[in-house]
């Protein structure tokens, strides 16, 4: 199912649409968990703000743990908690977690296989003018490298709303990556959303005509693939764009079905080339139907100061660098 407004291009235009973080909708979804699941937990490592776990406190104080900076307790006693029924929610930067207490999540969380739902905000470039020991671009190839982690990027607030209240019941880890800037917020209640299964956002079977590239994009790249899907529409290149929120457990079906009619695929995320979505992508093609592939994302390079857009233009993650690496696709055919 396609969500219509985004066979629209007057709606996708940025100034037309909500700007609302990927933590906000996170933060709405936490205090909608709680008013429903009493088992629902919220630990935080002093960062109550800017995970937006204060919203969950003032509604729930009594199921708020403030652990102060110490992720590797918050990784062990969420653990602790989830062994005996809680759905323990434990919040920091992603770059402190999964970043700082990696071993405690694998030893406590991942080999126990015990349904603590790890989030990490503030995740990737878009953190800014907090620079590169906070821009965490290497936290989905450390989650997804750990047996029994299932993990989650979602594209805008909206699906980060989605997102949480989803996995509350999903008996498993799960690592949740949200980012700290506005994003447009493109989907809406009724676009599908379902762990492990991923969405085509911009279809051109649709308008008839068949893909000549594919784009799967994850997070805030995603918004930025169906707008360059649409500009290309009108140079006469056409693409369709998956949303694959869920980089693991991958949805092999959905993706090598998405991917069987294009001549090539174009992946897009905001994290290091190495070991992430497109790792994740270029793995299974290379195994099940190989496939013509290039992998946009940060080229081992580690973050630095600057606002959203900046830090997009430097490490090439714009619109018009997706465009670019279509068409590049697309000549060689």
């Amino acid at each position: 199912m396609i969500p219509t407004n985004l066979l629209h291009p007057h709606i996708l235009k940025k100034d037309s649409l909500e700007q609302k973080a990927t933590r906000d909708g996170f933060g709405d979804g936490l205090v909608e968990l709680g008013e429903n699941n009493s088992q629902v937990v919220v630990l935080c490592a002093d960062l109550a703000e800017s995970t937006r776990a204060h919203l969950f406190r003032e509604r729930f104080p009594d199921r708020y743990v403030e652990l102060g900076v110490a992720e590797q307790n918050l990784a062990a006693v969420g653990s602790g908690m989830a062994v005996y029924g809680k759905i323990p929610f434990i919040l920091s930067y992603a770059a402190f977690s999964p970043g700082r207490n990696n071993e405690q999540i694998r030893t406590t969380i991942s080999l126990n296989n015990v349904p603590v739902k790890i989030v990490g905000c503030h995740a990737g470039l878009s953190v800014g003018p907090d620079g590169a020991t906070h821009q965490a671009l290497e936290d989905i190839a450390l989650m997804r490298a750990q047996p029994n982690m299932t993990v989650i990027v979602p594209c805008d607030s909206e699906e980060a709303r989605k997102v949480t209240i989803a996995s509350a019941s999903y008996d498993h880890p799960v690592y949740i990556r949200l980012a700290r800037d506005k994003s447009p917020v493109f989907t809406t209640k009724d676009t599908p959303f379902e762990i492990g299964k991923s969405q085509v956002f911009f279809d051109v079977t649709k308008r008839n005509k068949n893909p000549h590239v594919g784009i799967i994009a994850c997070g805030a790249m995603v918004y930025h693939a169906v707008i360059a899907a649409e500009e290309l529409f009108h140079e006469g290149i056409f693409v369709s764009v998956l949303n694959l929120s869920t980089i693991k457990p991958l949805d092999k079906e959905g993706v090598l079905s998405f991917a069987r009619d294009c001549e090539a695929v174009v992946s897009v995320e905001e994290h290091q080339v190495a070991g992430g979505m497109g790792s994740a992508l270029a793995e299974l093609f290379s195994q099940e139907s190989p496939k013509k592939m290039k992998i946009l994302g940060v080229q081992d390079r580690f973050g630095q100061s600057g606002n959203t857009q900046e830090l997009y233009e430097e490490y090439g993650l714009t619109v018009s660098d997706i465009k670019i690496a279509v068409k590049k696709m697309y000549s060689k055919k």
